[in-house]
Formats: structure tokens, C-alpha cells, sequence
């Protein structure tokens, strides 16, 4: 917005810069001028901005710079002893970089969450959802996930959840979850198969004995 750029200009100039006298800062005050662009290219050069005047977004992140700058020069005592704020939550961003960490497994909403994913992703509920969280952290279950496995990448655009959580975050984990959950069965389906084909292998070449008069072993 032109309007808002020349403010933002006078701004800068009144406020940080103060390049000019106060007398002198007239033409650049008067933003509704159409002399203003001759007024802004003027100071630009009294500034020694190196930018031209159409390249807007580089004269404003030069004048901030330079804005910087001499704020920093007029406060040098107040800013050099001063610890950026990254440095002080330093502590609290680790520990929100592993929310998991204080978790708390008693509170009520963490506990309706459990209950509604596994609604949500049709897995069989308990009583007790520590315990059907445990179920799903046993030894076996951990050693199984870390097995790495080698398989070709997934679109999980391409793969209807069946339901909408609000949330794009969470469908997406649910699509996850419900991938995951459809690989077990068809380990579970295949575990199946291979055992009624091993009894099939039993039973479908008999031995007839004569002496016994009856087939089989």
C-alpha cells in the first residue's frame, strides 16, 4: 500500500534515523505530495542507500538495517550485555522440542484423547487406557518397530481415512496409525494362511494300510 509505505518511511526517519533536522524533514512528511517519490529518492541518496527507488523491498530491509544500527550506536551500554531471548528459553524450548516428556498421563483430556483415537481408528478398547497403551509399547512390540524395513514409499493422499478429525495434522497421524494397524492384519492373515497350508500338507497325501483296513496314518 503506497499510503502505508510513505508513513513507514517518515516513520523510520523520525523515529531511528533522523538523518535530517526536524525542519528539514517537511517534503518527506508530506506523503500525499506528488513531488513525494522525488523527496524519497533524495533522501535514499543523502542516506547513501544504494538502491534504486523501485526496488522497494530492498531499500526498506537496507533502512532497517541502518535503523538498527543506529539504535544499537544510541544504546550501546543498555544492548550489549543484553541475552536474546533464544538464549533465555532456552530450557523451555528443549523441553517443548519432547512434549512427550511431561506428559501426564492422568489428565482427563490426555485420557478422552486415548479413548477417541482408538474409536477413531477402530481398535479395541479397555477399561483401562494405560493398559491399552502398554499393550502397544510391550518389549515384542517395541523390538518389531525398531526392525528396519525397507518398502516403497506411501501417498497418503491417495488413502481415504474414512473420517475427519478437524484437524490435518491429526488425519494425517490417523492415516498413519490405520496404515500401520492394516500391515499387522496382513501379517496376522499370512501367519493364518501358512498354517492351514502346512495342516493341508498333512492330511492331503494319506497313506492307505491294508492290514488296518482304513486310510490314513
Amino acid at each position: 500500500d503506497e499510503t502505508e509505505f510513505r508513513n513507514f518511511i517518515v516513520w523510520l526517519e523520525d523515529q531511528k534515523i533522523r538523518h535530517y533536522k526536524i525542519e528539514d524533514r517537511g517534503n518527506l512528511r508530506n506523503i500525499h505530495s506528488e513531488d513525494w517519490p522525488k523527496s524519497f529518492e533524495k533522501y535514499m541518496k543523502d542516506v547513501n542507500c544504494p538502491f534504486k527507488i523501485q526496488e522497494r523491498q530492498e531499500t526498506v530491509d537496507w533502512l532497517l538495517g541502518l535503523a538498527v544500527r543506529l539504535e544499537y550506536g544510541d544504546n550501546a551500554d543498555k544492548y550489549k550485555d543484553s541475552t536474546p531471548d533464544g538464549a533465555k528459553n532456552a530450557d523451555n524450548t528443549a523441553k517443548n522440542a519432547e512434549p512427550l516428556i511431561n506428559l501426564d498421563v492422568n489428565n482427563p483430556d490426555f485420557k478422552a484423547g486415548v479413548m477417541a483415537l482408538a474409536n477413531l481408528l477402530q481398535i479395541q478398547r479397555h477399561d483401562d487406557y494405560l493398559v491399552m497403551l502398554k499393550e502397544r509399547l510391550t518389549q515384542d512390540a517395541i523390538a518389531k518397530a525398531s526392525q528396519s524395513k525397507e518398502g516403497l514409499p506411501v501417498a497418503l493422499e491417495k488413502h481415504i481415512l474414512g473420517f475427519d478429525t478437524g484437524d490435518a495434522v491429526l488425519n494425517e497421524a490417523a492415516q498413519i496409525l490405520r496404515l500401520l494397524h492394516i500391515e499387522e492384519l496382513r501379517e496376522l492373515q499370512t501367519k493364518i494362511n501358512e498354517a492351514i497350508v502346512a495342516v493341508q500338507a498333512i492330511i492331503a497325501d494319506p497313506k492307505t494300510d491294508h492290514r488296518l483296513g482304513k486310510v490314513g496314518r
